[in-house]
């Protein structure tokens, strides 16, 4: 504080301006500058230069997080200083600049703050005329669309317009960070609040918004309440899930250190192991100087033994005697295996003469059916051609149908540039039948505001249904937790009914031979019923030229009347004008009226498409971060997983080390001869 103090004092005296003695006493006063840090200078007036200075004192860092400058009639040059000074700051946390009378320069002045300074969270501008200024207005809020750090604005009475509100709702649709916001006692009116909607709509981070004295429609403050609501659970959602990704953290981090635990255990029963062992080790080396003893005693027990073996091989001499003998026996055995081998042969030759014959048999047998199917194939494609021919005979049908129908539009227009000439006569006629369009339109609109209310009756609704599908989800978690208990216990189940499964495909193998030979008869039946549709199609085509003879006396009876009609008197043929357009109405109505009914459901089915994809962006955000969390859930099992078959691994590695390490011991090689 004391260095603050001395640096504002410095710097007055650098530039020759006065210190402003409330200033000074503001500063000293301990209830003004408190353990919270901040500075209230609420009510005095300063001057451009005390607002230099402050700003240039206020660029480096300072123990203030709190400025207060409410109702301190601030120029605009001043406010610019001041403000240019904060831009650089890093600790001021709250800025308080209600009822200066802030405008043009002020708004461009707040804006640079608003993209300079990342510390800012709350801003106070009550009782100010920034709405007056539109370009130093659209600056403010280009800044508030690109600031990341501020939560809290305070717009109450600044004489916003409809326009000012769109540029702040463009602003809104950028930012991320802004979490409340007061725009209370201006005059925004319809379009300010239609606007706002749409923002919220794209604005996910806006918990708080006051909009009173605005003069916008309940309707529209209740979607906008929708909107925030749907932004609150959003962000609740959100905070579930860290906190649930924060429990799983530390329960990871629980298994670990427990694994670490274990594996130290490991590693001491390891040491332990290998001091047993080199005790063990030297044991063996005293053993061993034991054996080499008794191995000088069996070297003298081996030099008896060589000569007993010089007496082994004489008797073996006389064995090689023996085996010669054995050995011509031997030969004259494999002779008489060649004459046995010989005669098997020859009867297995007869076998296969008469198993030839056998497959000629069957092949004469297999030739018969072959030809069988051949021919009911043969058949099968004749019915496909006769199919044919009847769909080639309807193809001409349909061209004839065309060219009947081309003859009458060519009538028509004649008879429509007939008309033609009757209706530059009756412009007067039809000047009344606009009057009577234009009833029709209102009628229709009014008829699509009320289509409008039912669709955002329909909105709600659908919005209670995504709660209840929000509340069904949690449900469905809880039953995902019992299903797996039961996916485990299925899985014995499913063990044993596979090799059931596997008897039952050979008995699925018969019934497919059934199958198929039922799907001969299904393509017979098909065929009959084919032609059963020929017939009906027939049928239809004598009902559609019995309509276009219909049609045709309709339009002789129409150019008979024409006739009669120019006969007769000029005050008979106002009449027969509007005989005429109701008749022509009658003719063009299918199509007016069709069109006109296919734009009108064209775009409800557009709104409700807009609609629908907006609730399904929205489910399906709730979607995708149910579904990431459950992939980390899984990645994460799937770490576990990997650690303990990576330690029952290490584990087996040690067991099977020891093992051939105690296996390769001198102990276990000299253990059956002690």
């Amino acid at each position: 504080m004391e260095d603050f103090r001395r640096s504002y004092l410095r710097l007055c005296k650098e530039g020759g301006i006065d210190t402003q003695e409330s200033v000074l006493a503001q500063l000293n006063d301990s209830r003004t500058v408190t353990g919270l840090c901040r500075l209230d200078l609420s009510g005095q007036s300063l001057s451009v230069d005390t607002c230099g200075v402050l700003g240039r004192a206020l660029q480096n860092d300072t123990l203030f997080t709190e400025i207060i400058l409410s109702d301190c009639m601030l120029s605009e040059e001043g406010a610019k200083l001041l403000l240019n000074g904060l831009c650089s700051n890093t600790t001021v946390k709250v800025l308080d600049l209600k009822g200066n009378n802030m405008r043009g320069t002020g708004a461009e002045a707040l804006g640079q703050l608003l993209v300079r300074n990342k510390t800012l969270r709350r801003l106070v501008l009550e009782w100010n005329a920034l709405g007056m200024w539109e370009e130093g207005f659209s600056i403010f809020c280009e800044g508030l669309a690109s600031n990341t750090s501020l939560t809290q604005l305070d717009l109450r009475n600044n004489q916003m317009n409809h326009q000012g509100a769109a540029e702040l709702c463009v602003a809104l649709k950028r930012n991320s960070t802004l979490q409340e916001l007061d725009v209370r006692w201006n005059n925004m009116g319809l379009l300010g609040g239609r606007s706002l909607l749409e923002a919220m709509q794209q604005n996910r981070t806006l918990l708080k918004l006051e909009m009173a004295g605005n003069n916008i429609p309940s309707d529209t403050l209740r979607a906008i309440e929708q909107s925030m609501n749907h932004n609150a659970d959003r962000q609740s959602t959100l905070r579930d899930s860290r906190s649930k990704t924060q429990v799983l953290s530390k329960e990871i981090q629980l298994l670990k250190e427990e694994k670490g635990r274990q594996f130290l255990s490991l590693m001491d029963t390891i040491e332990r192991q290998k001091d047993e062992m080199g005790r063990s080790s030297r044991n063996s080396s005293i053993r061993l100087g034991q054996l080499k003893e008794a191995l000088s005693e069996q070297k003298s027990s081996v030099n008896s033994l060589t000569a007993k073996l010089q007496m082994t091989e004489a008797a073996l001499a006389l064995s090689e005697q023996k085996t010669h003998d054995l050995g011509e026996l031997l030969n004259r055995v494999k002779m008489e295996k060649t004459e046995l081998r010989d005669r098997q042969s020859r009867e297995i030759k007869k076998e296969q003469e008469e198993s030839a014959l056998r497959e000629g048999k069957l092949l004469k047998e297999v030739n018969s059916l072959s030809e069988k199917n051949l021919q009911l194939r043969n058949k099968l494609e004749e019915s496909e051609r006769r199919c044919k021919t009847q769909q080639d005979q309807i193809f001409e049908l349909k061209q004839e149908l065309t060219n009947t129908t081309a003859e009458l539009k060519l009538r028509l227009a004649q008879t429509e540039e007939r008309l033609d000439m009757e209706k530059r006569r009756s412009k007067q006629a039809l000047e009344d039948v606009d009057s009577l369009r234009q009833k029709e339109v209102d009628h229709l609109t009014r008829h699509q505001e009320e289509s409008e209310r039912a669709l955002q009756e329909r909105i709600l609704k659908l919005e209670g249904q995504r709660i209840q599908l929000e509340e069904d989800l949690s449900r469905a978690k809880a039953s995902l937790v019992t299903e797996r208990a039961q996916a485990e216990e299925e899985l014995g189940k499913v063990r044993a009914q596979v090799r059931l499964e596997e008897q039952q495909h050979l008995t699925s193998l018969e019934e497919k031979l059934r199958a198929v030979r039922q799907s001969r008869d299904e393509s017979q039946n098909h065929c009959t019923q084919q032609k059963q549709t020929l017939s009906d199609l027939h049928a239809r085509v004598g009902q559609q030229n019995i309509e276009m003879d219909s049609l045709r006396r309709r339009i002789e009876e129409l150019q008979q009347d024409l006739a009669g009609k120019e006969q007769e008197k000029v005050s008979e043929v106002t009449r027969v004008r509007v005989e005429l357009q109701e008749q022509i109405g009658h003719l063009q109505a299918e199509r007016t009226t069709q069109s006109g009914l296919k734009e009108k459901i064209a775009a409800l089915e557009r709104e409700m498409k807009v609609l629908s994809t907006a609730h399904r962006e929205a489910l399906l955000d709730k979607e995708s971060e149910i579904s990431s969390l459950l992939e980390r859930l899984r990645i994460r099992e799937g770490e576990i997983q990997r650690i303990r078959e990576d330690e029952a691994q290490r584990a087996s590695f040690l067991q099977n080390a020891i093992l051939t390490y105690v296996q390769g011991s001198p102990l276990a090689h000299y253990s059956p001869k002690k």
